[in-house]
């Protein structure tokens, strides 16, 4: 687990503490980029409890199986574009690294976000 001064795993440049932190213990993100980014950390985190409350239900899975990719080293996160469309609506662009069984992958996706009752969800995203 991340101590509180350390950087923040999702390349904010701020603390943890500062960052992702509160998201993971109960606060509302902000921002539909506040919450890719609390997301991505919680990947780095192995955070499987938040990564499905944090999954709009609809598209939501039954599980998430992080142990099966326990070699999976998160590497960074790049976020490209956050466009909110309207108040409850918003897509993020990001490219995040992770490395697995010695080799280099970049996972890039434009994601969909929604708003519901002052919570932001990630819905999808379109890979590429």
């Amino acid at each position: 687990m991340k101590v509180k001064g350390e950087p923040c795993p999702c390349g904010s440049g701020r603390s943890y503490a500062a960052c992702c932190q509160p998201c993971h213990a109960g606060l509302p993100a902000a921002s539909a980029e506040a919450l890719m980014r609390s997301r991505y950390t919680a990947y780095v985190l192995g955070l499987e409890p938040y990564l499905l409350a944090t999954w709009h239900p609809s598209t939501r899975p039954d599980r998430l199986d992080l142990a099966a990719e326990a070699g999976t080293r998160w590497l960074g996160l790049e976020v490209r574009q956050h466009v909110p469309v309207d108040e409850n609506h918003a897509l993020v662009a990001f490219v995040a690294r992770y490395r697995r069984a010695g080799r280099g992958h970049r996972l890039q996706e434009r994601s969909r976000f929604v708003r519901e009752e002052g919570r932001w969800y990630y819905v999808d995203g379109e890979l590429g």
